[in-house]
């Protein structure tokens, strides 16, 4: 005979095994007082399983540079799209902002470059979000869509900006919280390392725009 699945479930979540070891004898029979055995008190807890790396749509880091990511993102053709990135904290060390840069190929307009701040949700979107090089030349930028993960501004930056960038030592990115409409808050851009950054990347753009023109 076949003991119902329903029953042998209610046994295994109650530690017991359905069945006695050494006799057959159903395991309701077994004396309350008997330890179960080893069967049912060795079950497998299960082991974490590391996500695939290697997955489509998986985002890694190709290389660093001072503080600055490239970081790239998995597609099928292996013609993997790259930003240069850096996560923008405050003066607690929480993530406030994320900043990308990344050539544009061929240049659209003026926009020699596109990139991206993502802010949280809570921000004033009506007051968008102001980018400065040391201090100067600071230019305000719309917020162009919000999901799930944040706030979206994109950007084109000019020839002159990717000039600025390369040369400065910190660029700052200041937004307004929804809460306090008086209140700014400003967090820092390392630029260390965006020079080695930016042109490596340039090149693995034209390399990905020839590829594809194969």
């Amino acid at each position: 005979m076949r003991m119902p699945l329903a029953p042998i479930a209610a046994l295994v979540l109650a530690g017991l095994p359905a069945f006695a070891q050494d006799s057959g004898t159903p395991a309701a029979e077994v004396p309350a007082t008997e330890a179960p055995s080893a069967a049912a008190t060795d079950l497998p807890m299960g082991e974490p399983v590391a996500p695939d790396g290697n997955a489509v749509g998986t985002p890694y880091v190709k290389a660093r540079h001072g503080d600055w990511d490239i970081r790239c993102v998995r597609t099928e053709s292996g013609r993997d799209p790259c930003q240069l990135f850096q996560l923008l904290r405050d003066g607690d060390g929480n993530p406030v902002v994320e900043f990308s840069v990344f050539p544009l190929t061929p240049p659209q307009g003026q926009a020699v470059a596109g990139g991206a701040v993502i802010t949280p949700l809570e921000t004033l979107l009506t007051e968008q979000v102001t980018i400065a090089v040391d201090g100067g030349g600071a230019r305000r930028y719309p917020f162009t869509f919000c999901t799930e993960t944040g706030c979206f501004a994109r950007i084109g930056f000019s020839a002159d900006d990717i000039a600025r960038f390369k040369r400065g030592r910190a660029a700052t990115v200041t937004i307004v919280p929804v809460v306090a409409p008086d209140r700014r808050i400003t967090v820092s851009a390392s630029l260390t390392g965006f020079t080695a950054g930016y042109d490596a990347l340039s090149e693995i753009v034209k390399e990905l725009a020839t590829s594809a023109g194969e």
